[in-house]
């Protein structure tokens, strides 16, 4: 597997959510509207977390919007876009890292360090969204893979079914990026339960290392580190 800049993101994004997950309470750091069915299950069980959970999406979305203005003073700068926003996510997840190893482990999802914690990888992860959005939207999303598991299961049963000629090597390609994505997102979900259950929240050094490689990804690739553009492309199907 070519290790490209979508898909490292896709396995911090997997690494990411299950880490949060599990450390701060059911929180999801990266799939923040999966927080509102989190919520509810905290308020029947009468678990922690609701407050941090309620924080997570306008979080996100100022943290979407603040980057977005900042990108825009970018260029007359002579910064490039995308890596300054790798490297802004790659900070966030370094205090992430910080915060969670310092304070954790987190017993009390809606005490303050919890919520800290919570808010500082929510933001890092945003920011991976919006980098997303904007620089690589012929890529299948990198932190939710509901509707490219939805879109690849529908190019199965084309293909089971029999494609023309002309469409065949389109579904073929697009099926094969959107494989790639949801199983790197898998493979970053299994890897952060698996080192979480052995070091705890030791293991949120992983996704600073990760994002590093990233960066790096986005600055060997002209074609991506220079489309500085800051026109939003449409979400791949």
């Amino acid at each position: 597997m070519k290790l490209t800049l979508p898909t490292v993101l896709s396995f911090n994004g997997g690494y990411v959510d299950t880490a949060g997950y599990l450390a701060l309470q059911g929180l999801f750091t990266a799939h923040v509207t999966g927080n509102f069915v989190t919520i509810g299950a905290a308020l029947v069980f009468g678990s922690s977390g609701i407050l941090a959970k309620l924080l997570a999406l306008p979080v996100f979305c100022i943290m979407i919007i603040i980057t977005r203005v900042v990108s825009f003073n970018l260029p007359r700068r002579h910064w490039p876009i995308l890596e300054t926003m790798l490297t802004l996510k790659l900070l966030l997840l370094v205090v992430g890292a910080g915060l969670a190893i310092g304070l954790g482990p987190f017993t009390d999802g809606d005490a303050w360090p919890a919520i800290l914690t919570g808010m500082v990888l929510v933001s890092a992860m945003a920011i991976q969204n919006a980098a997303h959005r904007i620089h690589l939207g012929s890529s299948p999303p990198t932190t939710l893979m509901t509707g490219t598991t939805t879109q690849l299961m529908i190019d199965v049963a084309d293909a089971i079914r029999g494609l023309p000629p002309e469409i065949r090597e389109v579904t073929r390609l697009r099926m094969k990026r959107m494989s790639v994505a949801v199983l790197t997102f898998a493979f970053g979900a299994a890897i952060a339960a698996l080192l979480f259950g052995r070091v705890g929240t030791w293991c949120f050094v992983v996704p600073p290392v990760v994002a590093i490689i990233a960066r790096a990804s986005a600055k060997s690739s002209p074609a991506i580190s220079d489309s500085g553009s800051n026109t939003a492309k449409p979400a791949a199907t």
